[in-house]
């Protein structure tokens, strides 16, 4: 459904990504960020299911073409770990959301473990977000502080998760009720990637969930 496209970063440098666009026209714009696997084609249906919801829908490549196969955790660590967050955010997601954002319909934020971190960092440092949505990602705490977030925020978490422990998402909560953030939180007896159905840590019943909750979050507010 979708294509390769390539559109500016903020800085007026081309990033590349992947646009799946809905039906109608003027719709809002999502903008879906990578698990640390890089732009793999699930995260590109992603953006096809998001298009088939009426939203416009741009994955943008933040690895530059690079795509871990699944088995390789070590590579994809490594991928993850030389990425500048930061620059990353500030660069390619925020010329994501602008591109998304050009014929002035609101655009909203997601991603997925390291994308979901991502989309964390956006809601404090892109002020052309309108919403964020995370699923089971959490930046560093040194890396943004909750007051930063001025845009409503939808977090997505697992239980049995050993990375982002239910133990750090209480402490993110805790932080967020503390800022007086507008959020929404949500956990779910599943395992850390649960949405992505090519792996088996999917879980059918909490991915049909997350997916239904995060659609009404975006009719909400975008």
């Amino acid at each position: 459904m979708g294509t390769k496209i390539s559109f500016p970063r903020f800085d007026g440098k081309l990033a590349k990504g992947y646009l799946a666009k809905a039906a109608g026209a003027n719709a809002p714009g999502v903008v879906v960020i990578q698990e640390w696997w890089g732009l793999q084609d699930q995260i590109k249906g992603i953006c096809d299911r998001l298009a088939l919801a009426g939203y416009e829908a741009l994955a943008p490549d933040l690895y530059a073409g690079t795509v871990i196969p699944y088995h390789d955790r070590e590579a994809a660590a490594r991928e993850m770990n030389s990425l500048n967050f930061a620059d990353a955010t500030d660069q390619i997601v925020r010329g994501a959301v602008q591109y998304l954002g050009k014929t002035g319909v609101k655009v909203g934020l997601t991603g997925f473990c390291m994308g979901g971190a991502v989309a964390i960092l956006g809601a404090c440092r892109i002020p052309e977000v309108a919403a964020a949505v995370t699923f089971y990602g959490l930046p560093p705490e040194n890396a943004f502080k909750p007051s930063d977030i001025k845009v409503p925020l939808q977090g997505h978490y697992a239980n049995f998760d050993d990375y982002i422990t239910p133990k750090k998402v209480d402490a993110f909560e805790a932080s967020l009720k503390a800022a007086k953030c507008k959020y929404e939180m949500f956990r779910y007896d599943a395992d850390h990637g649960f949405m992505n159905e090519q792996r088996d840590v999917y879980e059918r019943a909490a991915s049909e969930l997350g997916w239904k909750r995060m659609l009404g979050f975006w009719k909400k507010y975008l």
